[in-house]
């Protein structure tokens, strides 16, 4: 596979050290990369403006007049498949990084091995996010990103899945989820929820990214959270 991948660090001896692993984690995975440095949040967002298609960004919090964590969040408004991993010295933004669904946090100086291990995450996810979903309604074809679903709920004899688009089709809740992935938990009999989108988890609802709040079946609080810690 090829990854684009772009370094983002106003530390010019860091962007090259981070640019040296990624090149070769490649090597020992079998990847192809193609690498860009750039040394501020402002610098990054000027060149995406022409080249959108980036897969992992490498990307440090403390820089500059803009920081990481609000660069991610511009990113974020039309981006929801790049990769996004924090290259930091503190520890003080990891609950900011759920809000951009932040891959991972690797803390200053980053070892070798844990970088390697992040990265291969970014490509297992990245390869799952070109799964599709076709599905049969109102006789039409319909193709749904998998990765851009939400969560499914259930009525009688028809599931609606809410993604970019709500699709509500004639199927149980079984077969859709057969069609799904392990980033996807059926949190009682009538919910399935994308584990990779959940902000907060209480005792009695589920909260989204995007703010949806979703009640928690009786008795679900203990496996969703189980679910997120293996996922």
């Amino acid at each position: 596979m090829t990854y684009k991948t772009a370094v983002c660090d106003d530390s010019a001896a860091d962007r090259q050290y981070l640019s040296d692993l990624v090149r070769q984690w490649a090597r020992s995975a079998g990847h192809t990369v193609t690498i860009a440095e750039f040394p501020s949040a402002e610098s990054f967002l000027f060149h995406y403006a022409e080249e959108k298609d980036y897969d992992i960004l490498l990307l440090d919090i403390e820089m500059g007049n803009m920081d990481g964590i609000t660069m991610a969040r511009r990113l974020r408004r039309e981006n929801d498949t790049v990769q996004i991993v924090f290259i930091t010295g503190y520890s003080d933004y990891i609950a900011e990084g759920y809000e951009v669904d932040a891959l991972h946090y690797l803390m200053k100086p980053t070892g070798r091995d844990k970088l390697f291990s992040v990265l291969d995450r970014a490509a297992e996810k990245l390869k799952k996010n070109e799964k599709v979903l076709t599905l049969e309604t109102g006789g039409e074809t319909i193709r749904i990103p998998v990765y851009q679903i939400r969560y499914a709920d259930v009525q009688g004899n028809y599931v609606t899945i809410h993604a970019s688009v709500d699709v509500t089709v004639k199927m149980t809740l079984r077969e859709l989820a057969s069609e799904l992935d392990d980033r996807f938990y059926r949190a009682g009999r009538s919910l399935i929820i994308n584990l990779t989108r959940i902000s907060r988890v209480t005792k009695t609802e589920i909260r989204l990214s995007d703010g949806t709040a979703l009640p928690l079946p009786r008795g679900a609080y203990e496996g969703v959270n189980r679910a997120i810690i293996n996922m």
